[in-house]
């Protein structure tokens, strides 16, 4: 049981990052602090994704070795020539992205869709967190705080006089209609 919980370990530390994120992002009532839950959750679900993908003693997917040379002696085998190899590199890295040609590679190779999804999540991550701030930013202007509890207590106290407004303007319209 030690041993499992050892060899995982990034995992826990990951999953302890995720929940400190979360609790961060639900309990705070500062928006500023709330983004930085939600960047410190976000965070974790890259690293969780990226620590999945990798793979024990695989490389980067880019063939280099053995690997690389047989690449160019196959197409040589077909009558073709050593100018069409770098086109020839580009097939064999599109189809070993799909499982075609993992058979007789000396190397063993990582898949890279997992990390370039995370990079478009990172960007995308980032510009939430700007479109975030600018809101804050206009929230701080129109309120004058960043708490959402002051927040939530202005917009009460803004309804409850909208609403009292409209039942002294209804009690007038009817006590001039009475009368």
């Amino acid at each position: 049981m030690v041993e499992f919980v050892l060899e995982r370990g990034n995992y826990w530390a990951i999953i302890g990052l995720m929940m400190i994120g979360l609790y961060i992002a639900f309990a705070a009532t500062n928006l500023i602090k709330r983004l930085v839950g939600l960047g410190l959750f976000q965070t974790s679900i890259i690293l969780f994704y990226t620590s999945l993908s990798r793979i024990s003693g695989g490389t980067a997917p880019i063939l280099y070795g053995k690997d690389y040379k047989s690449s160019y002696e196959d197409k040589d085998s077909h009558g073709e020539t050593a100018a069409n190899g770098a086109e020839y590199a580009g097939e064999a890295a599109t189809d070993a992205a799909y499982g075609y040609t993992n058979a007789g590679l000396e190397n063993v190779y990582s898949n890279p869709l997992p990390h370039v999804l995370m990079l478009t999540a990172i960007v995308v991550g980032v510009a939430t967190l700007a479109v975030g701030l600018a809101i804050i930013v206009r929230i701080r202007e129109a309120y004058g705080t960043v708490e959402s509890d002051e927040i939530r207590e202005m917009d009460l106290q803004v309804a409850l006089a909208e609403a009292q407004d409209e039942a002294d303007e209804l009690s007038l319209a009817s006590g001039a209609t009475r009368g």
